[in-house]
C-alpha cells in the first residue's frame, strides 16, 4: 500500500510528521490548509480509521502504525483542548519516497 506522511504544525509551532499506511488522508487534508484543532482531530480519526481498515481488508489485520499515530495526535491535541482559536496547519503531504502530493 502506498504510505503517505502528513506534516503538521501545532498551535505552539511544533512540527510533527504523521504516518498513514494509505493515501486516503489526502482526501481529508490539503497542504497549506489551517484546521481548528477539533476539526483536525476528527479528520485524523476518520482518515486513519479508513487507512487502518484498508490494511485489514488487504492483509487480514489492522494497522498498528495508524492507531499509534492517531494516539499521538490525540495526546497532542488534548494539550490544546478549550483554547479558542487553536489551529493546526498541514504543511505537506509526502509519499514515503519523498515526493509530494
Amino acid at each position: 500500500m502506498p504510505e503517505l506522511y502528513f506534516h503538521v504544525r501545532w498551535p505552539d509551532g511544533a512540527s510533527l510528521r504523521c504516518y498513514s499506511p494509505s493515501t486516503v488522508v489526502a482526501d481529508y487534508f490539503t497542504p497549506g490548509a489551517v484546521y481548528d484543532v477539533t476539526d483536525f482531530l476528527e479528520r485524523s480519526r476518520q482518515s486513519l480509521g479508513i487507512a487502518s481498515e484498508r490494511v485489514r481488508e488487504k492483509y487480514g489485520f489492522s494497522c498498528t502504525g495508524a492507531s499509534d499515530q492517531l494516539a499521538e495526535i490525540e495526546r497532542t491535541a488534548a494539550a490544546y483542548a478549550g483554547r479558542p482559536g487553536a489551529t493546526v496547519t498541514v504543511e505537506a503531504l509526502r509519499y514515503a519516497d519523498g515526493s509530494e502530493r
